[in-house]
């Protein structure tokens, strides 16, 4: 449709939208949500909404929601969720064949930058040219690239028939292993997923190690334990490999000394530096590992951090010369006792070209841009881990532990762990690393932002399903299953997006489900080619493109039907007016219709009988005042016409509720309206008010003043209901009661209508009761069942009470006075032993007398 066209349908949406504000008018026309679509594409992308293709459609909305059932189903378009198992090989679950039986890919697997599938598909080689980009310095895996939808389509074939060339040897961890999923916008799609742990499936481990001068002892520990980690891996899988990496840092100042002297030697038994060498690729040669380690030799840099950030991008990307295999579990252990430099910090040695994430190993395994490229960011490992299915074992000393330890979570499927001073404990450490991440399972996927997967699962025990992507405690051969909610969240702009390639895939296994997934966003019948599909049709008399039960006008005409021509609008002078009931409003057609060529169309009601109608579709025969939920009273009483009611013969009122007639304000013995007390309104008597009181009654016909039969009628009433009052007894009640039997209900309420009187009184127990009657040809008399009587007072038990609550405060008062003079009793004895216990002397001695005492001595005495 062209831009004018556009314009004058976004007017018409914008002045619908406007029109709310008319109350209940305006509400009836937002229920839908359908109802505001005008092209079948949009209308599909909205929740429950279906498209009526139908030509001679008479409904107001071609898209409405499918339960509406308003357009025969042969014309309707609502497309619906469907799955399709593309590839569903069983799990491997008994022990398989490692060593170069092992799944690898053929020559004519993964295209550069990850563009698609070549013919072969996956092969059964393993072997040379079977791995990715033979030949080329850099084989960086797109295995898990986030560029799904730049696959090419024939990618669910080939992908299927490369698997079945597989040989049989082949090992299958998850399943299903390709799915074709066409969904809707925000539809929700259960997918199972199926995960095992296949015993002996192969294992590479490259330990990458830091050989500053620091770390001299652990090369020395590695390289006599390298035997010994070997066969503790062996006894875990019999398919393992084993490779050795090393790095000190970038040979730039102010990471090492440039003085030439320090460059040949940097410290005592060194080495000159270097930033990364790769010392031996993947090998199941136990001694050759031990004899690499052994010859390494160690190096030296100024400061602190190392440039190991630089070692694991190349030993990631490098997947020839490093040797990862494309069906194993890949390991790299990163050992080092300190930090580690990230991008950024080579602008402090005047690098600042960023890394590329790209191989560049020399012959002789040494990395060839440490000097020219920046160190990688946390991020770009992350992705690269990611791409390639590796984990990452942060084997550091315990001082770093701390660091590596918050590394681990920004880098996803890595561990830290502590190692020793000397690396002593490194095999037990990479035994119970790789025991962790064998026996945990975790969902990912490379979906992109409009699409949103959400992982169930009960693991291991057997209970409903939580919201979770990670199960542990796995052993081998057990399997896990998975629920993916898959759910789009919204179309892409490009319609080339609408065909998206997805992998689910287990973190650290280069194993994945592929999910062909179509967004359907779109209508057949909006495609050339397509049935209905036609160009300058008559539908659309001559000037546009017929679709989908709808004209696409060329940019001269619009009008449902391309009826109206931007020419002959233009030379009418403010147009718009002609669509608008005053100057007062920016609102064509009261927001009920569409201006078209300067005439309203109103909308279509979805009920036939609802009519907007007017010049301006300002009337409809919907709007009108209710009584009792019937519009104007129904259909015998009154009719709507452009908002009011048109009372029938005998009705009238707002709502034709009320009789024209005064007949029922007339009182049954003749006389006049209402007894000439009050007005007669709607067929009912309103009574006056007078200095005496309201009159009452149905026709008024009671003064305020006058006290009726209560008074004559009470005596039988309270004999009859209650045996009680002067007519108490049984005699006495049945010669005088004779004319009435009153009726007993649980409350007494009066009927106007009815022209009944309410009687109160209150008998010799001081009991209130009370009763109505009514004279309609006899004398009715309705009375309360049980007399409300007030509760009766027991004045002994109160007096009783109160004598006795005296004597027992009395009685407290006195144990409590008893209490406090026995304490202070003791208190007073207790004090005068304590002074009587501290006196000195006998009551029977003077204190001042003091005996006279001789002493006599020998001087020649000398105690011989």
């Amino acid at each position: 449709m062209i831009p004018g066209s556009k314009a004058i349908l976004l007017a018409i949406v914008l002045a619908a939208v406007l029109g709310q504000i008319d109350g209940q008018k305006a509400g009836k026309l937002t229920q839908n949500p359908c109802g505001a679509k005008d092209k079948c594409h949009t209308c599909i992308q909205t929740e429950s909404c279906a498209w009526c293709m139908q030509p001679d459609f008479k409904g107001q909305s071609r898209c409405f929601q499918h339960s509406s059932k308003v357009c025969p189903e042969e014309f309707v378009w609502n497309p619906d969720t469907s799955e399709q198992i593309l590839l569903n090989k069983n799990l491997t679950l008994a022990s398989v064949a490692g060593g170069s039986s092992a799944i690898g890919y053929g020559a004519g697997g993964y295209g550069a930058g990850g563009a698609g599938y070549g013919a072969a598909g996956y092969g059964a080689g393993g072997g040379a040219g079977g791995g990715y980009l033979s030949g080329s310095s850099s084989s960086s895996s797109h295995y898990h690239s986030s560029s799904s939808s730049s696959m090419s389509s024939s990618y669910g074939s080939e992908y299927s028939a490369g698997w079945s060339a597989s040989s049989s040897s082949e090992i299958v961890q998850i399943k299903p292993q390709s799915v074709k999923l066409k969904l809707r916008i925000n539809q929700k799609h259960d997918l199972k997923v199926s995960y095992t742990q296949a015993e002996g499936y192969p294992v590479d481990l490259y330990y990458l190690m830091d050989l500053s001068k620091s770390m001299e002892d652990d090369k020395e520990k590695l390289s006599a334990l390298g035997d010994k980690l070997s066969e503790t891996m062996k006894s875990i899988t019999s398919n393992f490999r084993l490779g050795f990496g090393s790095f000190v840092d970038k040979v730039l100042m102010p990471y090492v000394s440039t003085i030439p002297k320090k460059l040949e030697n940097p410290c005592d038994n060194c080495k000159a530096p270097y930033g990364y060498r790769n010392h031996m690729p993947l090998n199941n040669n136990t001694e050759s590992f031990s004899n690499e380690v052994k010859d390494a030799a160690v190096s030296g840099n100024l400061d602190a951090p190392e440039g190991g950030f630089d070692a694991i991008m190349q030993a990631i990307a490098c997947r020839q010369q490093v040797g990862w295999r494309e069906q194993a579990r890949r390991l790299l252990v990163f050992s080092t006792d300190a930090g580690f430099h990230y991008a950024g910090d080579g602008k402090l040695g005047g690098v600042i070209a960023p890394n590329d994430g790209e191989c560049h190993l020399n012959s002789q395994g040494m990395y060839t841009h440490s000097v020219l490229q920046d160190y990688p960011s946390i991020s770009q490992i992350n992705q690269k881990v990611k791409e390639n299915a590796i984990n990452i074992i942060f084997a550091v000393t315990s001082n770093q532990f701390s660091v590596y330890e918050k590394l681990k979570g920004h880098i996803q499927g890595s561990s830290a762990a502590v190692l020793s001073n000397d690396s002593s404990n490194v095999v037990d450490l990479v035994k119970e690393e790789y025991a962790k991440i064998s026996s945990s399972v975790e969902m990912k996927d490379n979906a992109t932002g409009d699409v949103k997967i959400t992982y169930f699962s009960s693991c291991l025990t057997g209970g409903p399903e939580i919201q979770t992507s990670k199960c542990d405690n796995l052993t081998v051969g057990q399997q896990v299953s998975f629920t993916a909610q898959i759910q789009v969240l919204k179309c892409p702009e490009d319609p080339r997006d609408w065909t998206q390639h997805i992998q689910i895939y287990p973190v650290g296994i280069n194993e994945s489900m592929l999910i062909q997934l179509e967004m359907l966003c779109a209508c057949p019948c909006e495609q050339p080619g397509s049935t209905g599909y036609e160009v300058h049709s008559r539908h659309c008399n001559n000037f546009g493109t017929f679709m989908c039960g709808i004209c696409d006008c060329d940019e001269h005409h619009f009008g449902n039907s391309c009826e109206c021509s931007v020419s002959d609008m233009n030379s009418t002078i403010n147009n718009d007016a002609s669509c608008r009931a005053d100057n007062t409003t920016t609102t064509d057609c009261s927001g009920r219709g569409n201006c078209v060529c300067g005439a309203c169309e109103c909308f279509k009601r979805s009920n036939p009988e609802e009519v907007v109608s007017g010049p301006f579709c300002e009337c409809d025969n919907f709007s009108c005042e209710r009584n009792k939920n019937q519009l104007c009273s129904g259909p015998d009483h009154g009719t709507c016409d452009c908002g009011r009611c048109i009372c029938k013969p005998g009705w009238t009122g707002t709502s034709c509720a009320c009789q024209a007639s005064n007949d029922t304000c007339m009182p049954p013995g003749g006389g006049e309206i209402c007894s000439g007390h009050g007005v007669c309104e709607c067929g009912v008597c309103k009574c006056a008010v007078n200095e005496q009181g309201r009159y009452s009654g149905r026709h008024c016909e009671k003064c305020p003043t006058c006290s009726g039969r209560c008074q004559e009628l009470k005596d039988c009433v309270q004999c009859q209901m209650y045996h009680t009052g002067v007519l108490k007894d049984v005699n006495d009640c049945a010669r005088n009661c004779t004319t009435f039997t009153p009726i007993g209900v649980e409350k007494v309420e009066i009927d106007e209508r009815k022209d009944e009187q309410m009687c109160t009184f209150f008998d010799e127990d001081d009991c209130r009761f009370e009763f109505k009657y009514s004279e309609q040809g006899e004398l009715i008399v309705h009375a309360q069942e049980e007399k409300e009587c007030p509760p009766k007072v027991f004045m002994l038990g109160i007096v009783l009470g109160v004598i006795a609550a005296i004597v027992l405060v009395g009685l407290a008062i006195l144990l409590l006075w008893k209490l406090l003079t026995t304490i202070h009793d003791r208190r007073e004895f207790a004090r005068f032993e304590k002074e009587r216990m501290n006196a000195k002397w006998d009551t029977g001695e003077n204190p001042i007398y003091k005996q006279a005492t001789s002493t006599f001595k020998n001087p020649m005495y000398a105690g011989k």
